[in-house]
């Protein structure tokens, strides 16, 4: 992927690009990929390209040199099996899931072995990057290929602007266990709560209520995704509850 850039550069054709997925994140993949690829995006679920993808059937999107699968961690197995039979030899797949040891596993396990394989998260979404995605953070894992994972880390730099940090599946999950096992459990707590003042308000409510904000509108598979397939949640999950019950049973003695 180092080349993309100066391939767009001199006007050579794009390369071609199978999106496996093309709901809210899929589109949002799609938007920012275009400048440099021909995306051809596979979903039942679309009918509109909405000018950034060329929508196909699952054979001819999964036969492209690189494959993104844009869908639920829950659904990554069945769909894993389904394109394994139109893959190329040597195709790149790149997943996008919002954990990283069940997903480097379960690519490992079903494809093919002469297929590479790296693991990302994007550490946004279509709300945290309405306003553009230079300067947001994206975590990239190796998983089997060699160099493959840089040449991703160089292109998400270079390309997209981003952020990156290169880590281990496993290192990835412990520290998102917190960082979004957190977030999201305490945003779904919150919006259980509502309706919530918004007249006098602090500064201090009003960046938790923005935080909250950015995770409304994700769907429940994302949520079971972080707190459920992510084998570290569950030890920082009980840790949050005893120190939550902790400071109640403080205040209820006091």
């Amino acid at each position: 992927m180092t080349t993309v850039v100066d391939r767009a550069a001199v006007g050579v054709a794009k390369p071609r690009l199978g999106l496996i997925g093309f709901g809210a994140f899929g589109r949002l993949t799609a938007r920012h990929l275009a400048p440099w690829f021909e995306v051809i995006a596979h979903d039942p679920a679309t009918t509109d390209g909405e000018g950034v993808a060329t929508l196909a059937d699952l054979a001819t999107a999964t036969a492209c040199p690189t494959v993104i699968l844009a869908v639920p961690v829950g659904t990554l197995e069945e769909t894993l099996r389904a394109i394994t039979p139109h893959l190329r030899p040597d195709a790149l797949v790149i997943d996008v899931g919002s954990v990283k040891v069940k997903p480097a596993r379960l690519m490992a396990d079903i494809l093919p072995d002469t297929v590479r394989i790296v693991g990302t998260h994007p550490l946004f979404g279509p709300q945290s990057a309405r306003d553009g995605i230079a300067g947001l953070r994206i975590a990239v894992c190796e998983v089997r290929g060699g160099n493959d994972a840089r040449r991703v880390a160089a292109f998400c730099r270079r390309a997209l602007k981003l952020r990156v940090f290169e880590v281990t599946p496993e290192e990835h999950d412990r520290e998102a266990a917190t960082v979004q096992g957190l977030t999201h459990l305490i945003a779904r707590v919150l919006l259980k709560m509502e309706p919530l003042p918004t007249r006098m308000t602090t500064a201090s409510f009003e960046r938790l209520m923005q935080a909250v904000d950015m995770v409304r509108h994700d769907s429940p598979t994302v949520f079971h995704a972080i707190e459920r397939d992510n084998p570290y949640a569950a030890e920082v999950r009980e840790r949050f509850f005893d120190l939550a019950e902790m400071a109640r049973e403080q205040l209820d003695e006091g």
